[in-house]
């Protein structure tokens, strides 16, 4: 312990500040000062005895404390203690702490934790993770199918397997679904929260295709239905990062026994609906919850019991319905396009972008998170959904498109082209739902020229088809460069002709035999 003495030469004997020692040894001031205090709580002097050693001096200033051994120390429960750290803020020092209050002479806290990583060490890899009670709920889709054959047809179709658990009882849940798309993966997500009958703080994903769009460490970006229904339950996404199995060890683990226990002795059952197929699985899925855990006391359930369900947030009043979300943006038509069928906003939001929520029966029209319209959702390619609250009023002065400006414009091209435009929108319930079409003359004219597009015009007024669509052919054809066609003059024949027999020939015949018999 050459360090010491140096520092009590320099303290004791040369007088040297802690300071001024501290920076002539190279160590902390701290150092210095807890030598000299404990040199002080020793009882010896200075200078020190000749025949005092260096482990004496050791022992003198740094005096071990005896100690119970290891056999004698009582040791706790462990799979108790990793049970109540599940608990939400309890940490191994406030355990170490509740430890040492019962057994006074336990072991100390460094001890206590090297002894509880010893213990977890022989525990299975995905028990050994730690979650906090109600904290994460893993999600996943087991890699086997099953076969379903439809009696009927005799047609084979497999049922995907989504699988689910709970981060710190592990309790399970899975059921079969058609595809592993957005509208059956949400209703899987519904059906596994009211199964458990609450919600987890975090929902852990393994960056599913259908509710994943981008797949970040950092910033993974969600699908807006996955998001919204997360909100709608008070949940967080937060998807495992990209080939790291350990971000969600816990479904991995939990597909594994699916596949092995539930599925792999199904093989051989010939399911005819997904009923049935579910019916089976929900058996298991009990068996399993209910099956005794080989290194850790009680079950699944019991563990979910005392864990989890209390930590559980309720759930909400209403089921979720699934939306699915889209973007669009407003025509001059004030109306948008959806699915082929456009429905109407307030005409101050053309041009504007508009985000869209479709369920099953409602079109909702949202800008900037504020809903401004709402439609009864309809399947009729080219049909409108227009709400007269949405039409411009006439002394609407910033309107920029109106029908006698579009009916202007056309006439600017020729007379021809005015008419097409003003019958089109003439053609309308309302002229705006017209306004599509006359665009599309204008972009025809852009194309093709004005002077072919009035050629056109000249040549669908002719035929009586004054429409985008007639227009259109013509001008892909080329038809409004060829001379229009012309019928050619009928000649009447006389009425009087060597060849016409006339009326009395067919009554003398009508008194002859037939073929000759009588």
């Amino acid at each position: 312990m050459r360090m010491i003495r140096d520092v009590l030469r320099l303290r004791l004997e040369a007088g040297l500040s802690e300071r001024r020692a501290a920076r002539s040894l190279g160590v902390p001031r701290s150092t210095v000062q807890d030598y000299c205090a404990r040199f002080r709580a020793s009882g010896l002097t200075w200078p020190l005895a000749t025949a005092l050693t260096d482990g004496a001096l050791e022992d003198a200033l740094f005096a071990r404390a005896t100690t119970p051994s290891s056999a004698t120390r009582p040791l706790p429960e462990w799979a108790v203690i990793a049970q109540e750290k599940q608990q939400k803020g309890v940490t191994v020092w406030l355990l170490w702490h509740e430890y040492r209050a019962r057994e006074p002479a336990g072991y100390s806290y460094s001890q206590f934790a090297v002894h509880y990583r010893q213990w977890r060490a022989t525990i299975d890899p995905v028990m050994r993770q730690e979650y906090r009670a109600g904290e994460r709920l893993f999600v996943d889709y087991a890699g086997l199918t099953v076969d379903i054959v439809d009696a009927t047809t005799g047609e084979i179709r497999e049922a995907q397997i989504f699988v689910a658990a709970l981060g710190a009882s592990n309790y399970t849940f899975a059921e079969a679904t058609w595809t592993q798309s957005l509208p059956d993966g949400i209703a899987s997500h519904v059906r596994m929260l009211e199964f458990f009958g609450g919600v987890t703080a975090l929902l852990i994903p393994d960056n599913l295709k259908a509710g994943v769009t981008y797949a970040s460490y950092y910033a993974p970006e969600i699908n807006a239905t996955y998001a919204e229904f997360a909100t709608h339950y008070g949940t967080a996404v937060l998807p495992t990062r990209v080939a790291a199995p350990r971000d969600k060890a816990k479904v991995e683990t939990a597909v594994q026994i699916v596949e092995r226990e539930l599925l792999a002795p199904l093989r051989h059952h010939r399911f005819t609906s997904l009923a049935e197929l579910n019916e089976a699985l929900r058996e298991r899925v009990e068996a399993l919850n209910d099956r005794p855990f080989q290194k850790l006391p009680g079950t699944r359930r019991s563990r979910f019991a005392e864990t989890d369900r209390p930590a559980l947030r309720p759930l909400p009043a209403t089921r979720y319905e699934y939306a699915e979300w889209r973007t669009a943006k407003v025509n001059i038509d004030y109306h948008i396009a959806v699915e082929k069928h456009c429905y109407s906003v307030p005409y101050t939001l053309v041009r504007a972008t508009v985000d869209v929520r479709l369920t099953a029966t409602m079109c909702e029209i949202l800008h900037q998170g504020t809903r401004v319209a709402a439609h009864v959702r309809r399947q009729t390619p080219g049909g409108y959904s227009t709400d007269p609250a949405h039409r411009p009023k006439s002394h609407a002065r910033h309107v920029e498109w109106t029908p006698s400006r579009l009916v202007r414009w056309g006439e600017s091209i020729g007379v021809a082209t005015g008419a097409v435009v003003a019958h089109i929108l003439e053609q309308k319930p309302h002229p705006e739902q017209g306004y599509r079409a006359c665009l599309g003359l204008l972009s025809l004219g852009k194309r093709y020229g004005d002077a072919r597009l009035e050629a056109a015009a000249q040549r669908a007024q002719t035929t009586g088809a004054m429409t985008y669509r007639s227009l259109h052919s013509i001008l892909k054809l080329g038809l409004d460069q060829s001379p229009p066609e012309t019928m050619e003059a009928t000649t009447n024949l006389p009425a009087t002709h060597d060849n016409v027999r006339g009326a009395a020939y067919f009554a003398a015949s009508a008194s002859l035999p037939l073929f000759g018999v009588e």
